[in-house]
């Protein structure tokens, strides 16, 4: 589905482990979708370079695309607003780009699926200072504090014991916080 990503569930053989509310976005999937018939709306590209088809899922046949209509009837749209996914814009593909943008921020403003779970506390070394959170999405690791690691989507969220586990793991600091 073109400009969403949901948490992962597990899939051992590929060494994926599963992610904060993986689950509950399959369930919701598999509830609204499985035998269902839905129309498919391609947009620049047809297939990415894994041969996936690229398609924005309508429940309902689309006529005019205006906010209302993607609102109600895209299923991309229903993952967004009802906290089961976050926003992953990948050029060309970008006709709802602006549109998801606005509907996972209000996801997150209302607290709704993922975006209600509780952050996971920050880990602490021996000497008792805080952690430092890193958003695997971005490779940027945070202060506890910083606001922009409060707003790291749960399933996104890595804690490391110090500077240095962060940095070795292949993260870079934060330029608002500066870690």
């Amino acid at each position: 589905m073109i400009g969403v990503n949901c948490p992962e569930i597990s899939h051992p053989d590929l060494g994926i482990k599963e992610q904060p509310y993986g689950r509950e976005a399959k369930e919701y999937t598999t509830k609204r979708l499985l035998g269902k018939k839905v129309w498919l709306e391609l947009d620049t590209q047809e297939r990415d370079r894994y041969g996936r088809l690229l398609a924005y899922v309508w429940l309902e046949p689309p006529s005019s695309g205006s906010e209302d209509e993607v609102r109600s009837k895209m299923f991309n749209a229903r993952l967004l607003l009802d906290g089961y996914a976050q926003v992953m814009t990948v050029q060309p593909n970008v006709k709802y780009a602006d549109l998801f943008v606005k509907f996972q921020r209000e996801a997150r403003e209302q607290g709704k699926g993922l975006w209600g779970l509780a952050p996971a506390a920050p880990s602490t070394s021996k000497g008792g200072e805080a952690g430092y959170i890193g958003n695997a999405r971005s490779k940027v690791f945070h202060r506890p504090d910083c606001e922009w690691a409060q707003k790291i989507a749960p399933h996104n969220r890595v804690e490391f014991r110090s500077r240095e586990e962060a940095l070795e793991a292949g993260y870079r600091p934060c330029e608002v916080c500066n870690p």
